[in-house]
């Protein structure tokens, strides 16, 4: 196969999934798709182990929390092809009442530890993950701190009123 590009890669994804696969981005120049949280296992499996794309190299999962949005939580993947030097970040947009996704150990075991992290921080439960717990946060917290669900300020600080400052 001849250099990866992101449009050969779209184009490929595009046939293995139809619609199931969208671009989002390719901000500088690093090419984002969206896919359902039903089609994400095949997804990661096509990105790894098409001859042509070899994404073998899961560099992260994390997530992001959109409280404006329905879909308010979004899963973030990263992979890197080391045989094309391209990288691809597939996100998946979850429901942030109840988000469930699932685990990605069957394809990579270093999912383990992003996957607890994730989990840890933001609350999203990896079904079929071998032990998903708490890996930073103390194991009775009962919030996700990386959430937007609290004010970044006390709003009844004093010494933060404009009137303080000459506004």
């Amino acid at each position: 196969m001849a250099r990866l590009d992101n449009k050969t890669l779209l184009e490929l994804m595009s046939q293995e999934f139809g619609g199931d696969v969208k671009s989002i981005d390719e901000a500088f120049g690093l090419l984002a798709v969206e896919t359902a949280k039903e089609k994400i296992i095949e997804v990661l499996e096509f990105l790894k182990t098409h001859k042509d794309l070899q994404f073998i190299y899961l560099t992260d999962i994390t997530a992001v929390h959109y409280p404006s949005q329905s879909l308010s939580i979004a899963v973030v993947y990263h992979l890197h092809s080391l045989k094309h030097n391209v990288r691809i970040r597939v996100k998946v947009f979850l429901d942030g009442g109840k988000p469930e996704i699932p685990s990605a150990t069957v394809l990579w075991n270093g999912a383990n530890w992003m996957e607890r992290e994730t989990y840890d921080f933001f609350g999203v439960i990896f079904t079929g993950h071998p032990d998903l717990r708490r890996i930073l946060n103390v194991d009775d917290m009962e919030v996700f701190p990386m959430r937007k669900e609290y004010p970044l300020e006390d709003p009844n600080r004093v010494d933060k009123k404009d009137f303080f400052f000459g506004r």
